[in-house]
């Protein structure tokens, strides 16, 4: 199905969950490097948002009636299908989010990797068991499964609108879940061209995965629509928005909120790697990752070295939309202006290293110059708040140590690297990070690795996608006891003689009472 056949195949999807509450309310989304139209889109309302939960519902019997191998089927044939229109899909994530066109390949190809380990996995990490049944109920049979919930809802964010939304769909479905997904306003067509693909790849069970999109009154009406569950991904601000409209139903919530990590350089760190590592991770994307590096704790021993290797390759980061540049414009126009905002607030008291870039052969101003921020005070903006931009503090620290106290003392924590030459002393400052997920001698690792869970702690949000961990959060733990035989003495009666349970004291207080 080509690029034009795909999109009207997307409107029809989108209208599909509206035939009976149309609406005549609609929005486009635009290509954020030239303001070109890429789509119009459906405001789905709270009635055509309930109805498209309300299928989810209906599909999601026939879903978990399939079983493991039969949903494993499926997915598998939903992620041949993107990955024979890979391309396809990533022109359209170019064109829509901005980012460069290889960029939306390795996003892509991180989504399919985590699909296929998500429908793999299943049987083996939620499946029925057999578990000790303990002293008390030795005459029982003891068992474990893990349910799925129902019907998931999803918001997802426009920074990363295939992989990021992907963790909770993916392993969602595989649980044994329908998903309602709303994407980002900013990358609706994104989001529907994923749901349009399941339709087209899983028509069996089309209605499993549906799509809504508008605004933030479309994201409450999902809120308040009876799903299972509602995983968020998006600032800690509309983070609390979320949470708060869940709380009117007692919805569960998973949320995947922003960061502001750090990178610990150590004096026998390779700089030239943490330098090239710390480029990336904090200019890739135009610096929209919500597990980028925003700031580095460098020592004493190896900070010039590092800041002369880190501005000689800034400066030659260019930003574009042609197939040369390294990263592409800000998606959401009005978060440029708080990266400006943090840029001058260093100005007046730092210092700013800029890439050569000429600003004024930017086609926009959604276009951002790297900038490499040194002498920052630690209650700068440019440290203590979320940037999501192209820009990189680099401070001067003791040691290691002090370097930890520093990349510790924030409200947030969600990822975070340290390069160190000795692995005793790295691996321990990783697991003293404060963060749900820290890279060893690279940076973003974690996130490409299905197997690892993904999230945060603080500010950044709690609840787990990817890995075993993210497939139970979109279960409940069920738990069945049977018994075997019947004990001629029945503890759990009011038949029960006085005798028995200083019988049981007598035993319990042999078993556990020594002191060892």
């Amino acid at each position: 199905m080509s690029l034009v056949e795909q999109m009207d195949a997307v409107t029809d999807a989108s209208a599909g969950t509206v035939d009976r509450h149309a609406t005549t309310q609609t929005f486009e989304s635009t290509n954020p490097a030239s303001g070109a139209v890429v789509g119009v889109f459906p405001v789905h309302d709270a009635d055509a948002v309930n109805e498209a939960v309300e299928r989810a519902r209906a599909a999601a019997t026939h879903w978990g009636e399939l079983g493991f191998d039969g949903r494993k089927e499926r997915l598998s044939a939903y992620r041949g299908y993107l990955a024979r229109r890979m391309n396809e899909l990533a022109d359209l994530v170019h064109r829509e989010n901005g980012k460069p066109h290889g960029d939306a390949i390795l996003e892509i190809t991180l989504a399919i990797d985590h699909l296929a380990w998500a429908g793999a996995h299943a049987r083996k990490t939620l499946g029925p068991r057999r578990v000790r049944a303990g002293m008390l109920a030795a005459n029982h049979a003891a068992y474990l499964e893990y349910q799925p919930l129902g019907v998931i809802g999803v918001i997802g964010p426009w920074n990363y609108p295939v992989f990021t939304p992907m963790g909770s769909i993916a392993y969602a479905l595989a649980a044994g879940n329908a998903v309602v997904f709303k994407p980002s306003e900013y990358t609706p067509a994104v989001g529907a061209w994923l749901a349009a693909a399941w339709r087209a790849a899983v028509p069996d069970a089309a209605d499993a995965f549906q799509v809504v999109t508008g605004y933030g009154e479309t994201g409450a009406a999902l809120c308040r629509a009876g799903v299972g569950k509602l995983a968020f991904t998006g600032s800690a601000p509309t983070g609390r928005k979320v949470m708060a409209t869940c709380a009117e139903t007692l919805t569960p919530v998973l949320m995947e909120l922003g960061g502001k990590d750090a990178m610990i350089v150590d004096d026998d760190a390779d700089v030239v790697a943490a330098a090239d590592a710390a480029v990336w991770g904090s200019m890739s994307n135009a610096g929209q990752t919500c597990i980028g590096i925003e700031r580095v704790y460098a020592t004493s021993a190896v900070y010039d070295r590092f800041v002369a290797e880190v501005t000689a390759q800034v400066r030659s980061l260019r930003p574009g939309s042609d197939d040369e540049a390294h990263y592409g414009p800000m998606t959401m126009a009005a978060q440029g202006d708080i990266v400006r905002r943090h840029v001058s607030h260093v100005a007046a008291s730092g210092r700013v290293v800029r890439g050569e870039a000429d600003p004024a052969l930017f086609p926009n101003e959604n276009y951002l110059a790297p900038a490499v921020l040194l002498d920052v005070p630690e209650s700068s903006p440019a440290v203590r708040e979320e940037t999501f931009g192209p820009t990189l503090t680099i401070t001067k620290v003791r040691d290691a140590e002090d370097a930890l106290e520093r990349a510790n003392a924030t409200s947030y924590g969600l990822a975070g690297a340290v390069f160190s030459g000795s692995k005793a002393r790295a691996m321990d400052l990783a697991r003293r990070m404060r963060s749900g997920m820290t890279s060893v001698n690279s940076v973003l690792t974690f996130a490409s690795i299905p197997a690892l869970p993904f999230g945060g702690v603080g500010e950044s949000g709690f609840g787990r996608i990817h890995g075993e961990d993210g497939l139970k959060e979109f279960t409940r733990a069920k738990a069945i006891t049977r018994q075997r035989v019947a004990l001629p003495v029945n503890l759990m009666s009011f038949s029960r003689p006085a005798s028995a349970t200083d019988a049981v004291a007598r035993v319990m207080g042999l078993i556990h009472g020594r002191h060892r």
